[in-house]
């Protein structure tokens, strides 16, 4: 699907960015990828790795997704874009709220509409648990930006092809900010902090969570939220097999904190399809657009919800070690593939 053709990822000098530039390059031949971001030395580590005289398709764009003039210079002949620039730390969105909201809620207009002007065949776009049933300011500015991006595909009008999809999952383990990298370096003190015991999250590689997208960019007709069907990890499971001789500490929940997320609440529940691999949110602006996905997939029941504490999917602190370890060198992780073969194309 890439072959031949221009892409472009927003916040592309962050873990997953070099993710998905590693795979892309690994298994594709696309015509340009452009790495978006205004981080400068990120992109010069970057092209230590992935250089132009190497890999000739690759461009380094410093900009910003506030700047809407500068990502209408990009986008200018780019086919499919991934939109993965966000400002997503909770605690430090609640202090800083306008800085959060004008990089995930006008970052994600300027987005649409700089795809709109240039004639973008798709735009992806990540999102995260915490906009389902939100109750921080991170959480509610992605739901906000995963609102602008469903009703986009109304917003454009009938005379335009550009198609715009969410996909929404959990936890990336290891990226940078993540808990996986702060209990390795506390780990030295021996004591690790941990904010409650019952705390559950929902948990997916960079490897995982780069082939879903891929899929969804190839599967998506528009409209919908993508959730990958993801097993859940205690925090403390999580700090036992990172540092079993350490002493855990019971700090409190943090600002913007919740027991256990939701990725798909119980309102959005009936709106839901069901398939192997994943789940689909319906959009409800036009349900005729997407009545494609109910063919091989099944209607959630009434009252369903998708939430951590509840998955039946749970990782051991076992296999948390064994992913760990395949971790340890990110861009040696293990691939782990999607079938989705269910869902339409």
């Amino acid at each position: 699907m890439l072959n031949g053709k221009s892409i472009l990822i927003t916040g592309g000098s962050g873990s997953f960015g070099k993710k998905m530039t590693q795979i892309i390059l690994e298994q594709y031949q696309p015509k340009k990828l452009i790495i978006f971001s205004r981080d400068e030395l990120k992109q010069f580590e970057m092209s230590q790795r992935w250089s132009g005289q190497k890999y000739q398709c690759i461009r380094y764009f410093i900009g910003d997704v506030r700047d809407k003039e500068r990502l209408n210079r990009a986008f200018h002949g780019v086919d499919y874009v991934i939109h993965a620039a966000a400002l997503k730390q909770v605690p430090t969105a609640e202090y800083n709220p306008e800085e959060c909201i004008k990089t995930n809620v006008l970052g994600a207009m300027n987005v649409i509409d700089a795809a709109l002007e240039n004639d973008v065949k798709k735009v992806v776009a990540l999102s995260t648990d915490k906009a389902s049933n939100p109750i921080n300011l991170y959480g509610a500015t992605k739901l906000c930006s995963d609102k602008l991006f469903t009703a986009a595909n109304v917003y454009r009008g009938f005379d335009q092809d550009t198609t715009f999809t969410v996909v929404r999952y959990g936890n990336v383990v290891g990226s940078r900010g993540s808990v996986v990298p702060f209990f390795k370096e506390r780990a030295q003190t021996g004591v690790l902090p941990i904010t409650d015991p019952r705390m559950t999250r929902f948990w997916i590689t960079l490897d995982q969570g780069v082939h879903f997208v891929l899929h969804v960019l190839e599967l998506s007709k528009g409209g919908e939220i993508f959730v990958p069907k993801i097993p859940s990890m205690k925090i403390s499971d999580l700090a036992e097999a990172i540092a079993p001789n350490c002493k855990q500490e019971i700090i409190g929940i943090r600002p913007g904190e919740k027991i256990h997320e939701s990725m798909i609440g119980e309102d959005e529940g009936q709106n839901t399809i069901e398939y192997k691999d994943c789940y689909v949110l319906l959009s409800q602006l036009y349900p005729g657009k997407a009545s494609f996905h109910i063919d091989n997939g099944k209607a959630c029941p009434e009252g369903f919800s998708y939430t951590s504490g509840e998955n039946p999917q749970t990782i051991s602190v076992e296999t948390l070690r064994d992913i760990l370890e395949q971790i340890e060198d990110d861009y040696s992780i293990e691939k782990t593939r999607w079938s989705m073969d269910d869902v339409p194309r």
